[in-house]
């Protein structure tokens, strides 16, 4: 080890020599309760060093209580640390204090002294402290009086075996690598009165050093290195304060020089010490080094008080959490069962109280740190059961709300007049507000548990619930309305379709446009109620036009059916061939053209065919299409929906109807060759000779003759209102239907059978117009004969 550095006489002026001359504002940065100050950072910017990058130096001070550290800083630094009252020898600096050096950049650390009772046997705020200030200081000076040099525990030898071996563990590999720099332990020794040399003194304490250092469990990589690889020792001696006041100051006031002036030989603060943190990131580096100090177990060494205390906590807790565990476990079952326990959270406090007053009443004669701590475990081991049963309640209680939940919007929904949005807004709060307060009331106080991840998966599964229930009500919303409109189309639909003109179609989609309209007015005010999404309501607006759509198409297959279709068919053709312009019956003589007349009904009817076969209206503005986007379904085509007879079933039809129309011309016929075998004009004037008498009654006989004036005068207004064709025309048909069922009846009694096959190869004939109209009444004459 070097020699210790000569103190030099000269003193330093500009250095203060009273205590609290120009010092600047303290700081304490680590409470007496092992916490680190959160606003260093703005100290030091106070302090007017946050932009001083490396230029600046850290010491600090370590020794036992009431050795004068603070005095001693205070004289060197020119700080404002609190000092001992003389009067009374009790702790002074509590923590660890910080204060900037009067009119230079250094950072003074002041620590709580060690082996003081205040604390006793707890050592490890002591321990910690000191490893703190080992490994954030470029120089720890070590304060300690003359009479302690020499002994184990009164020169803190002990704490300082304890420190260097944790400090090998969390710095050592950074303090040889030169990563963190150096540390030089300056001892001062205090009270040097004895005639021993500094030397002796010196020699005693690098022994009891290197011995310690031997002695220390080193990690394997640095199980071969000395003491002077990670620490450079100073050694000075300063007089008795009291005895040599004078003496004192001077040498204090030299000393004072090796920490300020460069040029000193044996100036303490080389860069071989400064750990390379800029001023800025000091309180960052202090903080991770205090935070990796209190994380470390290898300090906490308890005393043989602790390791009663610990004994007995524990058997004392063990008990109480037994009991607590029987009485947990009468509720576990029906919590695991599903079932929502009325005051569950008032049982759990009352079982947690009643083993923390156990524990308590017991255990708090004990060290209270180990009381403290263990009481902490107990009441961890306590909330870890109690939290299961919180669990399993907030799962029950999310299964009952959510049922709960169903059975309003069942109930809510039965109201032919409800808001959809009201019942699911009435629902949500009785649900939500029935799991709140159970959840509430399960929550014991002073645990972090938390109800609300489990209340956001309720309302997530509410709200799938009420999607649900909107989907199903707008599934029987739609019905409703596609129910209404089909209704309302099908009075339209069967007219139009009946009347068999061009235009029908027209007709058809301006109804279905209509109707359709009304639907998706009274869909969206369907929909506002009940807050569907705009994806929502184009999905069902599209579907509401497909099934509307297609209820249109059903209605019309309902009213083209083949029988249906033929009778429409029959019944155009008979307005056009039995009917004339006026609408009045057609009474057919052989003169009239019956054949032209036929002609021009069937085709016209025939016509009417292809009008059905495909929905086609005449305006374009009547066209009705579906989008793309709409057409949805694999089983439907808008486009072949359009389509309603197939080229091979209007074929099919007009064939029908063709042979249907042929019967009525071969009726028209018949009725003509009926009406010209009438009887000769002879037989009028045959019939005046022979009834001259009875005509002559008539006349003369004044009931016959009353008779004969009323069918006068009721011929006479016949004439005169106009009335005179149709009453012709109605009684030539009823003649004509009248002997026509006559010669039928009369055919079928005395006709031949061969006779009647002719016929019906002459129609067959015609139809096929291979026979002249004349043929046709000559031969028809000639049977009729």
């Amino acid at each position: 080890m070097p020699a210790p550095t000569p103190i030099s006489n000269t003193p330093f002026p500009s250095a203060p020599n009273n205590e609290g001359s120009s010092a600047t504002e303290r700081k304490q940065i680590i409470d007496d309760e092992k916490n680190f100050t959160s606003d260093l950072d703005a100290q030091i910017e106070q302090w007017g060093l946050r932009q001083a990058g490396f230029s600046y130096n850290i010491v600090s001070v370590f020794g036992s209580q009431s050795t004068g550290k603070s005095t001693l800083l205070n004289r060197l630094f020119g700080t404002n640390f609190d000092v001992m009252d003389e009067s009374r020898r009790q702790q002074t600096t509590k923590g660890i204090w910080m204060c900037r050096a009067a009119n230079s950049n250094i950072l003074v650390m002041d620590v709580e002294g060690t082996d003081g009772r205040e604390r006793g046997e707890d050592q490890d705020f002591e321990r910690k402290s000191a490893l703190f200030s080992l490994a954030s200081s470029e120089v720890l000076i070590v304060n300690l009086w003359e009479h302690q040099v020499g002994l184990y525990q009164g020169a803190n030898m002990g704490l300082l075996r304890t420190v260097f071996e944790v400090n090998l563990g969390l710095f050592g590999k950074k303090a040889l690598e030169g990563t963190s720099g150096r540390t030089l332990l300056l001892f001062v020794i205090r009270d040097h009165v004895s005639p021993a040399p500094l030397a002796n003194l010196q020699a005693t304490v690098t022994a009891d050093l290197e011995r310690i250092w031997h002695s220390l469990g080193k990690p394997a990589e640095l199980r071969d290195h000395k003491l002077s690889d990670f620490f450079d020792l100073g050694f000075t001696s300063l007089p008795h304060k009291l005895l040599q006041p004078d003496k004192f100051e001077a040498d204090v006031a030299q000393l004072r020089t090796r920490f300020f002036n460069k040029n000193q030989d044996g100036f303490f603060f080389k860069p071989a010490y400064h750990k390379r943190v800029p001023a800025d990131g000091v309180s960052f580096y202090m903080q991770s080094i205090w935070e990796q100090v209190q994380s470390n177990k290898d300090l906490d060494l308890p005393t043989q008080q602790e390791l009663l205390a610990q004994f007995r906590c524990d058997e004392i807790s063990k008990v109480a959490l037994s009991e607590f565990n029987e009485q947990a476990k009468s509720q576990k079952r029906p919590v695991e069962g599903g079932q929502v326990v009325e005051g569950l959270g008032a049982m759990m406090t009352t079982w947690r109280n009643e083993a923390q007053m156990k524990y308590d009443r017991e255990a708090s004669r004990y060290h209270q740190q180990v009381y403290k701590r263990k009481r902490a475990d107990l009441i961890t081991a306590m909330n870890t059961t109690l939290s299961a049963l919180f669990v399993g309640q907030l799962r029950n209680l999310h299964k009952a709300s959510l049922v709960a939940f169903k059975q309003q919007m069942i109930n809510g929904v039965k109201d032919e007049k409800y808001n959809f949005a009201n019942v699911v807004a009435e629902a949500r709060k009785f649900c939500e507000d029935m799991f709140i307060s159970g959840a509430k009331e399960a929550l014991i106080e002073d645990t972090d548990w938390s109800w609300q991840e489990e209340l956001e998966l309720l309302k997530e599964e509410i709200q799938h619930v009420a999607d649900q229930f909107r989907r199903d009500e707008t599934k029987k919303m739609v019905n409703l309305i596609e129910r209404k409109f089909k209704s309302r189309i099908s009075d339209p639909v069967e007219m139009s379709l009946n009347k068999a003109t061009p235009d029908m179609w027209d007709d058809v989609l301006a109804a279905f446009k209509s109707a359709l309209t009304q639907a998706e007015e009274t869909y969206t005010t369907k929909a506002n109620s009940f807050n569907c999404t705009e994806e929502e309501n184009t999905t069902s607006l599209a579907e509401l036009r497909r099934r509307t759509w297609q209820a249109l198409r059903a209605k019309i297959d309902e009213q083209v059916t083949e029988p249906l279709m033929l009778g429409k068919l029959r019944n155009s053709f008979e307005e056009r061939f039995r009917y004339d312009e006026t609408g009045v019956p057609r009474v057919w003589k052989p003169s009239d053209d019956i054949k032209s007349v036929f002609k021009g009904a069937k085709e016209e009817t025939l016509a009417l065919v292809p009008l059905y076969a495909k929905i086609s209206p005449k305006d374009p503005e009547n066209e009705y299409e579906i989008s793309d986007d709409d057409d949805a379904g694999d089983d439907f085509d808008f486009a072949s929906s359009k389509v309603i007879f197939s080229e091979t079933k209007v074929h099919d039809l007009q064939t029908k109807f063709s042979r249907d129309a042929d019967a009525n011309y071969v009726e028209a016929e018949r009725s003509t060759v009926a009406g010209f075998a009438q009887i000769p004009r002879w037989m009028y004037a045959l019939l005046v000779v022979l009834g001259w008498n009875e005509a002559m009654a008539i006349l003369f006989n004044p009931m016959y003759f009353t008779a004969l004036l009323v069918a006068l005068v009721t011929t006479y207004f016949i004439i005169q209102l106009g009335l005179a064709g149709p009453v012709y025309h109605i009684a030539s048909r009823i003649f004509a239907e009248v002997w026509d069922q006559g010669v039928e009846v009369l055919r079928r009694h005395l006709t031949q059978p061969a006779m009647v096959q002719a016929e019906e190869t002459s129609r067959s004939r015609l139809r096929n117009d291979t026979m002249t109209d004349g043929d046709v009444r000559e031969e028809l004459r000639t049977r009729q004969y």
